[in-house]
């Protein structure tokens, strides 16, 4: 059973969100708001295990709900449901500490296949965000850029093996884990398995984080 924070100022897609998010975790208490400045109080005055966050609203952007239940209940998990499928708002609200991102105009069964995938451990991404993160990191690394400290020298302990290095460039590029699993002939709980490994090994807990270390160790030239 999960605590979970609905923020979204239109009252039919707040009801729409509402019986999907009860739906995918049954038995959850869902606490609604409209506005930020309410959110931010609640995130202050009870604990959260995720929070279905929209980002134009009235009184600002929910990228700060984000921030703030970052920065409050860091075990907490932020999921943007927005129509804003943008690099001005994709990243932002990533860098925020955004867990996942959700474009409203999807079905509704893939919203909720999306979301049933967070207790399996994997982060919700619409399709097409999963591409415009692809191709943002793709064009940095392609791009001529001053010297930089690799990898190695920003992160002396960490070492990846060829495994390793293949499981993580297809999460980077917004495979599934079942997916991952068929094109190396691996069951999706050894992939489950091998992500753990990557994500202690490099520090990190989302794939935006891991698509930044496999575009720093030039996985996507591959």
């Amino acid at each position: 059973m999960k605590q979970i924070l609905l923020l979204e100022d239109l009252p039919e897609i707040r009801a729409y969100l509402r019986a999907l998010v009860v739906q995918v975790f049954p038995g959850s208490t869902v606490v609604e708001s409209a506005r930020i400045h309410d959110a931010l109080q609640q995130v202050s005055a009870q604990r959260f295990d995720l929070a279905m966050v929209d980002l134009g609203l009235p009184d600002g952007s929910g990228v700060k709900v984000v921030q703030a239940l970052r920065d409050q209940q860091p075990d907490a998990q932020s999921v943007v449901v927005t129509i804003h499928d943008d690099d001005d708002h994709l990243f932002p609200a990533l860098q925020a500490g955004a867990y996942g991102y959700l474009l409203k105009e999807q079905p509704r069964e893939q919203l909720m296949e999306h979301l049933q995938r967070i207790s399996q451990g994997e982060p919700p991404l619409s399709p097409s965000i999963a591409r415009r993160m692809i191709s943002y990191f793709s064009a940095q690394a392609n791009r001529p850029q001053a010297y930089q400290p690799t990898t190695d020298q920003l992160m002396p302990n960490v070492q990846l093996t060829e495994r390793e290095r293949e499981v993580l460039l297809r999460v980077a590029k917004g495979f599934t884990l079942p997916e991952i699993g068929v094109q190396l002939g691996l069951s999706r709980h050894t992939i489950a398995d091998y992500v753990k490994q990557i994500y202690r090994k490099l520090n990190v807990s989302s794939r935006a984080e891991a698509a930044l270390e496999a575009q720093r160790l030039g996985l996507f030239r591959r």
